[in-house]
């Protein structure tokens, strides 16, 4: 018998947003391997405690048919021979959430359910470190999921956590061509899989993805007159470039370059630090 995936999640959707994710962190190697499934529309999957990785895409598989959280989860621990092992969080395209806890799994173990949320733990200090993921996604309503969930995991962990520790954490957000360049529906898939304070680096790698590839509004953005012209145009000489999406793609910024009218402030920043 494999080691159990002991963990705390929460796996979540934005209708507004069209975005659905799950977040987790655990004493066990590379969690992000194991824990997290999503899909854009259909809904997703959390699978830990002795998990079986086979309810993330039989999980997603039931949801694209239409069964609701409560039905996938019915569905897939009635299969399961070890379903007293297993612990599950489902969130479905419609925002309805399920979480199931095995009569086998560690304590503490549990799990609760919301709105568009389905948060759960095992080998966990106490049941606290599962109503700090559930409070603190309730209370952040209005921001973006991703910050959301990660909110979540840093009240869960100083709730407490995962009574062995720490090791590595994970998030996964998904929308309709969210991701880069419009061309993929992952907008967000990090992983810290061996650190000793996991959710700090997950974090800090959640906001290097956010300056190359997060969306300033263009209310936001900063007219290009000519003086700036004359600037933007002596900082990229001096770089040793001839246009501004050059320079971007190389720094890995393309994607907040849209045309020479108007300059994203988090691109000029980095060009002013640049040069």
């Amino acid at each position: 018998m494999p080691p159990p995936v002991s963990t705390y999640s929460i796996c979540a959707c934005d209708l507004d947003a069209r975005q659905w994710g799950v977040a987790v962190q655990s004493k066990f190697l590379a969690v992000g391997s194991v824990v997290p499934f999503a899909e854009p529309l259909v809904g997703a999957v959390a699978t830990q405690s002795y998990a079986n990785p086979r309810y993330g895409p039989d999980g997603l598989a039931l949801l694209r048919e239409g069964l609701s959280a409560e039905e996938v989860v019915a569905r897939l621990t009635a299969a399961d021979v070890d379903h007293g092992k297993r612990q599950l969080g489902v969130v479905d395209g419609s925002g309805r959430s399920a979480s199931f806890t095995g009569d086998a799994c560690h304590e503490w173990a549990g799990g609760r359910t919301g709105s568009g949320y389905a948060a759960q733990g095992n080998i966990l200090v106490s049941g606290a470190t599962v109503d700090a993921l559930a409070v603190t996604f309730e209370a952040t309503a209005g921001q973006p999921l991703a910050e959301r969930l990660l909110d979540s995991l840093d009240a869960a962990q100083s709730a407490g956590g995962d009574r062995r520790g720490q090791q590595s954490a994970a998030i996964l957000v998904v929308g309709p061509e969210q991701g880069y360049a419009g061309l993929s529906d992952v907008l967000l898939d990090l992983r810290v899989d061996d650190h000793v304070r996991p959710l700090e680096e997950l974090r800090r790698l959640f906001e290097i993805h956010t300056e190359l590839f997060g969306r300033t509004s263009r209310a936001s953005w900063i007219d290009v007159d000519a003086a700036l012209r004359e600037e933007i145009e002596r900082r990229l000489a001096h770089l040793g470039y001839r246009s501004l999406e050059d320079w971007a793609g190389v720094e890995n910024l393309e994607e907040r370059v849209d045309g020479t009218d108007a300059i994203d402030p988090v691109v000029l920043e980095k060009l002013r630090a640049s040069s």
